[in-house]
């Protein structure tokens, strides 16, 4: 794997692609700078050897270059971020990206225009491509939450730099972190996967059915797996068209020896709702009326003691809607329980986006090993398939 260690950056001009795409509130503040400063160890490696850096990233989904998609706004955080002062230029193609670029001088740091100003980007044209890679000597794609798009500033434009391109230290470090749980694992693993979804984890599951030892299965897909076997769920949330498929996976899973954990009873509530009343029931026979919104008291314990015994640990997906309050308790739990087998020596992995977010939330970041920063990228890495952006840099 090449990486920017691989490459002393001395009076070279680093073309990086960072993954800026962050929160911003009503005012244009940043409101988490994760993204930033998970970009920073790449950045000060290149200044630090003597080069500069040129930065190009996206934010939004912008269709006629509206000021709210401009990177201006977060030009401030980033040099407060990374500590040294951040220019900016309104465009990141054309005229004045180039004039910017060429007066750039070593040690220095330049912020391009949002990318997708440009629908070229999105498109993956080659010509667009080929101007943003005029701008700098060494490509490096340190933006993993794009790593799974063909776009021009993650994959098209690795082209024109046959021997000069490489990994930032974000980018390598998920693709060590994923490899270290799909390839290179210590056993017993185990795979955590819950959301309200069945159909959008099924690839994942059965890709990593013959990567893991033991595998929860909770948050709202749970229940398909349960009114398939002839549970009764009330009004909770099912894909009754995956029905099948769910039979198909615990049947999959008993041929390969995984064992496979659902939730055995569940906070329930009579409305979807934080001041919902609310009540312990057996997951296989919840009332009409009801609806299952959290892994219950027992499934917790026995959630704690499958996590206390794994060696690597994947996480993705809620155990119950945690953004209420209320039903939180589940996430929780399985968070404790997972820093506490991290803190055993376990490797533990959280990806996703609502896993990241509960992780955060509740103070977990710093208990586990690892927090992916993309969550499609992560998805599709798990799904077995290989992503552009990554392939780019090794073709």
């Amino acid at each position: 794997m090449i990486t920017v260690d691989d490459f002393n950056f001395e009076n070279k001009k680093a073309l990086i692609r960072v993954d800026f795409n962050v929160p911003l509130d009503e005012n244009g503040n940043v409101t988490d700078t994760t993204r930033i400063e998970a970009a920073k160890p790449t950045i000060l490696k290149v200044l630090e050897d003597g080069g500069s850096a040129i930065l190009m990233s996206h934010l939004g989904r912008p269709k006629n270059k509206e000021e709210e998609f401009s990177l201006s706004q977060i030009c401030k955080t980033v040099s407060e971020v990374i500590g040294v002062e951040v220019n900016f230029v309104e465009d990141c193609v054309g005229a004045k990206a180039t004039e910017a670029a060429s007066n750039l001088e070593m040690g220095k740091i330049l912020l391009l225009e949002n990318l997708r100003y440009h629908s070229e980007e999105t498109a993956g044209d080659v010509d667009f491509a080929k101007q943003l890679s005029e701008l700098g000597d060494i490509y490096v794609n340190d933006a993993f939450g794009t790593a799974h798009r063909a776009h021009a500033s993650t994959t098209i434009i690795a082209q024109f730099f046959p021997e000069a391109k490489c990994y930032g230290y974000l980018l390598a470090k998920e693709i060590e972190s994923l490899d270290r749980v799909l390839n290179n694992s210590e056993k017993p693993v185990l795979a955590i996967l819950g959301g309200s979804k069945v159909s959008s984890k099924i690839t994942v599951i059965e890709n990593i059915l013959d990567k893991v030892d033991e595998m929860i299965i909770g948050g709202g897909m749970a229940f398909t797996f349960i009114k398939a076997q002839g549970g009764t769920i009330g009004d909770s949330i099912c894909e009754d068209d995956k029905m099948e498929l769910a039979l198909d996976i615990l049947k999959q899973a008993k041929e390969k020896g995984v064992q496979i954990h659902i939730p055995v009873d569940v906070i329930a509530a009579d409305d979807f709702s934080n001041d919902a009343n609310t009540k312990v029931c057996d997951i296989m026979s919840i009332e009409d009326g009801w609806q299952g919104l959290d892994a219950g008291p027992k499934s917790r314990e026995l959630f704690d003691e499958v996590a206390k015994r794994a060696k690597t640990i994947l996480w993705n997906g809620p155990l119950g809607v945690f953004e209420m309050e209320t039903f939180a308790g589940g996430t929780i739990a399985l968070g404790h329980s997972i820093a506490a087998a991290t803190k055993d020596g376990a490797f533990s992995l959280v990806g996703g986006g609502d896993s990241v977010a509960a992780v955060k939330q509740f103070g977990f970041d710093t208990k586990v090993s690892y927090v992916s920063t993309g969550g499609g990228a992560m998805l599709e890495m798990l799904e077995g398939k290989t992503l552009p952006g990554i392939a780019a840099i090794q073709e």
